[in-house]
């Protein structure tokens, strides 16, 4: 049994104004369509996409709810896990994923692809044990987890590193102690 199943929270997360988050249903304002006609690319290429920059959780939970399965559930579970972990959670999508952030700097990535979904931790050579995927095109120091399945999900391995990752510098952003 899964986290989520456990505490009977729908692995789907919405930042209330007051910076805390609570578990919610998903959104019928932004209802994805019955079959996701997204074409999801197969890897990473080092080339940004053409999308648009937009920072905050409705252009993020957009993303995520435009995403096919299995890619939109295992998005979504690792949406609410950061949302549940990091109380002063940012989001935005950018260059096709969804970035999240805590303060001024982003921490670290979550995007579809065809037979998977990036996990990508910026600075995470810093964390203990290092992820073990490396992308191409986004960074030297970035590292993460490729996710095939909602059951690839080590719960406890992602939320240490989610912990970690905020502690040290994210892009655009200034050092945290």
């Amino acid at each position: 049994m899964h986290f989520f199943e456990a505490q009977g929270i729908i692995p789907f997360m919405n930042s209330r104004e007051n910076g805390k988050s609570e578990a919610r249903k998903p959104a019928t304002d932004l209802a994805a369509p019955a079959e996701a006609t997204t074409t999801l690319p197969e890897a990473m290429t080092g080339r940004a996409s053409p999308a648009k920059t937009a920072v905050g959780d409705k252009p993020v939970f957009a993303y995520l709810a435009s995403l096919p399965q299995p890619q939109r559930g295992i998005a979504e579970a690792v949406d609410a896990l950061a949302a549940m972990t990091l109380p002063r959670l940012q989001r935005s999508e950018k260059w096709g994923m969804a970035y999240y952030g805590v303060g001024d700097g982003w921490c670290f990535s979550c995007g579809g692809f065809a037979r998977h979904v990036k996990l990508m931790f910026i600075n995470g050579t810093a964390l203990k044990p290092v992820p073990p995927v490396t992308p191409v095109g986004m960074g030297k120091a970035t590292r993460g987890v490729e996710l095939e399945s909602i059951d690839d999900i080590d719960e406890p391995g992602i939320v240490e590193w989610m912990k970690q990752v905020t502690s040290v510098t994210g892009v655009g952003g200034a050092r945290r102690r």
